[in-house]
Protein backbone atom coordinates (compact mmCIF):
# COMPACT_ATOMS: atom_id res chain seq x y z
CA UNK A 1 0.00 0.00 0.00
CA UNK A 2 1.14 3.24 -1.21
CA UNK A 3 0.29 6.93 0.84
CA UNK A 4 1.68 10.08 1.15
CA UNK A 5 2.25 12.25 4.47
CA UNK A 6 2.16 15.97 3.72
CA UNK A 7 4.12 17.62 6.57
CA UNK A 8 5.95 20.81 7.08
CA UNK A 9 8.84 21.65 9.31
CA UNK A 10 9.14 22.98 13.08
CA UNK A 11 5.55 20.50 12.98
CA UNK A 12 4.72 18.81 15.78
CA UNK A 13 2.02 17.14 14.73
CA UNK A 14 3.82 16.19 11.62
CA UNK A 15 6.36 14.95 13.77
CA UNK A 16 3.63 13.10 15.57
CA UNK A 17 2.11 11.96 12.53
CA UNK A 18 5.35 10.68 10.89
CA UNK A 19 6.13 8.38 14.14
CA UNK A 20 2.59 6.92 13.86
CA UNK A 21 3.22 5.77 10.58
CA UNK A 22 6.53 4.14 11.10
CA UNK A 23 4.33 2.32 13.80
CA UNK A 24 1.55 1.16 11.44
CA UNK A 25 3.91 -0.16 9.00
CA UNK A 26 5.58 -2.42 11.49
CA UNK A 27 1.80 -3.82 11.07
CA UNK A 28 0.85 -3.44 7.79
CA UNK A 29 2.57 -3.52 4.20
CA UNK A 30 2.97 0.22 3.46
CA UNK A 31 5.05 2.63 1.73
CA UNK A 32 5.17 6.08 2.64
CA UNK A 33 6.23 9.19 0.56
CA UNK A 34 7.08 12.02 3.08
CA UNK A 35 6.30 15.46 1.26
CA UNK A 36 7.46 18.56 2.45
CA UNK A 37 4.61 21.59 1.60
CA UNK A 38 7.01 24.02 1.73
CA UNK A 39 9.04 22.89 -1.48
CA UNK A 40 6.07 23.23 -3.83
CA UNK A 41 3.94 26.70 -3.60
CA UNK A 42 0.50 24.39 -4.90
CA UNK A 43 1.05 22.34 -2.09
CA UNK A 44 1.38 24.96 0.47
CA UNK A 45 -1.72 26.42 -0.51
CA UNK A 46 -3.74 23.69 -0.61
CA UNK A 47 -2.77 22.00 2.75
CA UNK A 48 -1.38 24.97 5.02
CA UNK A 49 -4.13 24.76 7.32
CA UNK A 50 -4.60 21.43 7.48
CA UNK A 51 -1.11 19.49 7.88
CA UNK A 52 -0.44 17.21 8.50
CA UNK A 53 -2.01 15.28 5.58
CA UNK A 54 -2.56 12.08 4.91
CA UNK A 55 -3.46 10.61 1.01
CA UNK A 56 -3.98 7.29 -0.49
CA UNK A 57 -4.77 7.16 -4.20
CA UNK A 58 -5.59 11.05 -4.77
CA UNK A 59 -8.08 10.85 -1.57
CA UNK A 60 -7.44 12.74 1.51
CA UNK A 61 -7.81 9.77 4.72
CA UNK A 62 -6.66 11.93 7.66
CA UNK A 63 -5.61 15.67 8.40
CA UNK A 64 -4.56 17.01 11.89
CA UNK A 65 -3.83 15.03 14.86
CA UNK A 66 -3.27 12.17 13.22
CA UNK A 67 -3.49 8.93 15.89
CA UNK A 68 -1.88 5.32 15.86
CA UNK A 69 -5.81 4.00 16.16
CA UNK A 70 -6.91 7.00 13.61
CA UNK A 71 -4.29 5.22 11.11
CA UNK A 72 -5.15 1.52 11.28
CA UNK A 73 -8.69 2.55 10.85
CA UNK A 74 -8.24 4.30 7.76
CA UNK A 75 -5.78 1.97 6.38
CA UNK A 76 -7.26 -1.18 7.41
Amino acid sequence: MNVKLYVREDCPLCDEAFLNLKLVSEDLPLEAEIIDIESDDRLHEKYMLMIPVLEKDGDVLLYGNIGYADLMDALM
